[in-house]
């Protein structure tokens, strides 16, 4: 991660901003392998399996906004090191649950715990470096977080085959640990604003969508005449839509809407929308189908997607270098068409199963492209954005990437068909490459900044400006 044109607070900052974002997202992929097995022990079907995937979603993606105001008012350190340690509880409550009841409740404390993470983490290095440094730096975050949640299904799979789906929960006690050392060397002058937290906002938000996503899972069972269905949805809408209404006319809202004025900000959000919607839908079913449908093991499904985290590793650091330079538009551009292309390339997967030539290409194409997209849209959408208000930037950028995944898992059943057969796992394969389309062109027609043109703010005595 050092490099000689990173100070050395610089390399601890994105050290620690790795690590801490490491374990959110590693946690919110190492799961995808261990559906089967988890309801094979507890029971459930797709239903338990939707539900283990987006309690976590639900919790990550309503609160993140409150943790990315909470960042802001009382400091990123302390937001952190609270976040890290409930993660870690958390995790020991799942690896424990008795029960899909229990797991599912702790499954959405440690998204509660996960969403002080993601925006912490990320604020402290948009707010200590700018410019090309804050998008080299921004392209590393990028590499290994991304890489977490690509990696993650082959850690699962490992650990469900060789001792149990249980363990696959407790992976990032290590990581946590030495996030928390690290993190008590990170002395930065912060000066938390202290400003009002809208608890209510925070509240509306998750209720809201945790109603409205109880209602597209549950669907399929009940059907859309059952009360037990379109109450929850129709409730849910309007807490939502009481949210928006706060933002608009709150003095500190959790989601301040006048973001939205800021071009790039607008259009790399809604770029992030279909482009993160793609990627979780697809790695949800590529995970379970290469298990119950092609018959593989969770260590062999895990490692499908390794391609992808190769890719990533090797090209997302120096893709957000190339943005730096020339602009984040054509990358995200022509990355989420080239995983459109990857995406339709696994149409070819048949009864007669074969990784080698079905899926393997599929996913080379589906990383190259990803690794063209991911760090310039990070940069993007966060470099357009004053770091004084890089918590909430950053927070509201990760809900947009978190509710995409939780309501395309949500309405999973709808898109396979009912079953993951081969037959559905085409329907997703074709709904993927057309939520990618729609990010290529949603930030063909957007994005328009180019942060080569801007200055970085110098400072006194040549080191990184304090958080402020």
């Amino acid at each position: 991660m050092a490099s000689s044109r990173f100070a050395p607070l610089q390399r601890l900052v994105i050290s620690v901003a790795v690590l801490a974002s490491f374990v959110t997202f590693l946690d919110g992929t190492v799961v995808t392998v261990a559906l089967p097995a988890i309801s094979d022990e507890l029971g459930g079907g797709i239903t338990t399996q939707q539900w283990v995937v987006d309690a976590y979603l639900i919790t990550l993606s309503a609160l993140i906004l409150l943790a990315g105001s909470l960042s802001d008012a009382y400091g990123r350190v302390l937001v952190m090191r609270i976040g890290l340690i409930a993660f870690g509880v958390a995790s020991v409550a799942v690896a424990a649950a008795p029960d899909p009841l229990i797991l599912i409740i702790a499954r959405a404390a440690q998204g509660a715990a996960g969403a002080l993470l993601v925006p912490s983490s990320l604020a402290l290095i948009t707010a200590t470096m700018r410019a090309d440094v804050q998008s080299r730096a921004i392209g590393i975050w990028t590499a290994f977080t991304t890489a977490a949640q690509l990696v993650g299904p082959l850690l699962g799979g490992l650990f469900v085959d060789f001792l149990s789906w249980r363990f696959v929960f407790l992976i990032n006690v290590v990581p946590i640990a030495v996030t928390l050392v690290l993190l008590s060397r990170l002395k930065l002058q912060e000066h938390p604003s202290g400003v009002r937290v809208d608890w209510l906002s925070g509240a509306l938000c998750a209720i809201g969508l945790g109603a409205v996503v109880f209602a597209l899972i549950e669907q399929p069972n009940l059907g859309w005449q059952s009360p037990a269905i379109w109450m929850p949805g129709v409730i849910g809408a309007a807490l939502f839509a009481w949210f928006l209404v706060r933002q608009q006319r709150s003095s500190s809202p959790l989601m301040p809407l006048s973001l939205f004025r800021v071009r790039d900000f607008a259009w790399g959000n809604l770029a992030t929308l279909f482009v993160y919607a793609a990627l979780s839908l697809n790695g949800f079913v590529v995970g379970v189908y290469l298990q119950q449908g092609a018959g593989l093991s969770a260590t062999a499904a895990g490692l499908a997607s390794l391609p992808m985290t190769i890719l990533m590793i090797l090209l997302s650091s120096r893709a957000g270098s190339w943005a730096g330079r020339f602009g984040p538009r054509i990358f995200m551009t022509v990355g989420p068409l080239i995983m459109a292309v990857g995406a339709l390339m696994l149409l070819v997967v048949s009864e007669d199963f074969d990784y080698w030539w079905q899926v393997l290409p599929a996913m080379i194409v589906l990383g190259l492209g990803l690794s063209l997209t991911v760090a310039p849209l990070t940069s993007a959408i966060l470099g357009a954005i004053d770091e004084s208000r890089s918590g909430i930037a950053s927070a509201v950028n990760n809900a947009v990437s978190r509710v995409a995944g939780l309501l395309v898992v949500a309405m999973l059943s709808t898109i396979i068909g009912g079953t993951l057969d081969l037959a559905g796992f085409h329907n997703a394969a074709w709904v993927t490459a057309a939520l990618l389309v729609l990010g290529g062109v949603v930030s063909w027609i957007g994005i328009r900044r180019n942060p080569a043109e801007e200055v970085e703010t110098p400072v006194a005595d040549g080191t990184p400006s304090p958080i402020g």
